[in-house]
């Protein structure tokens, strides 16, 4: 038994007008019933209110407004999950919806109150249906047609399989609508090797991720040690015969290191909010030593920030190149006031604080 966590695109819940792909949904929940009465747990992540949204409001493309983009997946939302739960229940499978914003994600304690719901609902043995709460978000912020998110609930409950469903058969190439001799990558080992490719944005006028936001969920995921596939959702069945090892989309390897999914979250999901330049001494240290990034090492300190939000981290050198990225124990104006400094001198001018400007635990490489 294991946890699978399946999402749909906009392309496989709603076709171009913005009806509901019932037949399709039925394909998947036929699928998502068998893994469930199999015993695995499921969790899908459906994107497709907004396209349901312009398809009961007659619109045309989809909106650039976020005002109208919230209204839309007002009028979607409820609507689609509803399709949701009555194709689960009518396979004997009882589900939930579970509505996150971005910001859920990035702060910490929304984080673990998510993990906790969603393991408490398959705890219950129900299939949660998650989307994205665009109705409530403020920002521009986009888990780009939720691929994102979806990665970030796979390892978030540390699942054994991530299963990306769109139009196409995988990842090619290069564009096969535009280049006949592209051709599919069936398993991805190393993600230098889609380096050259072609790997392009949404051309949906409903979606908004496209191949590229599936291969960066599917590198986040094989990060935390967990194998994705991109498959065929137009086709029945694509999801069980790539779970079984068939020969199906594209695979991707889980990494040798499973990276925590604290550094995880760290690098993917919490926004930076300034950054840190350091000297090629505090450079070499943390990317050779591992070791903590001490005010010493500071030379400029760019934006506004509070202790313990996560900012960038680039070296003087080269242009500004980004070393990585961690969570910082000074506000911006503290560190102004203490950079260059040795300890001993940090500790005259603020003597309650951190001797480290970001903790090594707190801190990811690029």
């Amino acid at each position: 038994m294991g946890t699978v966590v399946i999402k749909m695109g906009s392309s496989i819940v709603a076709d171009e007008r913005g009806e509901v792909r019932t037949d399709m949904l039925a394909g998947v929940a036929d699928q998502a019933a068998s893994l469930h009465h199999r015993g695995d747990s499921v969790i899908l992540v459906t994107s497709g209110a907004i396209a349901r949204g312009m398809g009961l409001m007659q619109l045309p493309v989809r909106p650039s407004e976020m005002d109208e983009l919230q209204a839309a997946s007002a009028v979607g939302q409820g609507k689609l999950y509803r399709t949701y739960d009555e194709l689960l229940a009518a396979r004997d499978v009882p589900s939930a919806q579970v509505l996150l914003t971005f910001f859920d994600m990035s702060a910490r304690m929304h984080y673990l109150n998510a993990r906790s719901t969603l393991q408490r609902l398959l705890l219950w043995r129900v299939v949660p249906v998650i989307n994205e709460n665009d109705t409530t978000t403020t920002d521009e912020i986009s888990f780009g047609d939720n691929d994102f998110l979806a990665a970030q609930v796979a390892v978030l409950m540390s699942a054994d399989a991530l299963v990306l469903l769109t139009d196409t058969d995988g990842v090619f190439t290069a564009d096969p609508r535009v280049d006949p001799t592209a051709s599919l990558v069936h398993s991805v080992t190393s993600f230098e090797q889609l380096e050259d490719m072609q790997i392009g944005v949404s051309a949906s006028p409903l979606g908004s991720g496209g191949m590229r936001s599936k291969v960066v969920a599917s590198e986040m995921a094989t990060a935390a040690g967990i194998p994705a596939w991109i498959v065929n959702g137009t086709r029945p069945g694509t999801v069980l015969r790539a779970l079984a090892g068939e020969a199906e989309g594209t695979r991707f390897e889980p990494s040798g290191g499973r990276v925590s999914s604290f550094k995880l979250w760290l690098r993917y999901a919490k926004p930076t909010q300034g950054r840190i330049v350091v000297d090629a001494g505090a450079e070499h240290a943390l990317r050779e030593r591992g070791t903590s990034l001490l005010p010493v090492g500071i030379v400029e300190v760019l934006g506004e920030f509070q202790a313990g939000d996560a900012v960038e981290v680039t070296a003087r050198n080269g242009g500004g190149v980004a070393i990585g990225k961690g969570i910082v124990n000074f506000s911006a104006g503290e560190l102004r006031q203490v950079m260059g400094m040795k300890t001993q001198q940090l500790r005259e001018v603020l003597p309650r604080a951190s001797e480290e400007a970001v903790h090594r635990d707190y801190f990811v490489l690029e």
